[in-house]
């Protein structure tokens, strides 16, 4: 599974760890997080992350 990262702040969602904290189990893949989730980090939309490279 890609792993996306902020371009806000620079903050890595991992799939294979997930957001516990906000409610996303480890094992969820990017596309399957909800619109509304935000960075932990920073608090910007799922818009602003791209694919690792």
């Amino acid at each position: 599974m890609d792993r996306y990262v902020c371009i806000t702040c620079g903050w890595v969602y991992d799939p294979a760890e997930g957001d516990p904290e906000g409610g996303i189990a480890p094992g969820t893949p990017f596309e399957e997080i909800p619109e509304e989730w935000t960075c932990p980090a920073c608090g910007v939309g799922k818009e602003m992350f791209e694919k690792e490279r």
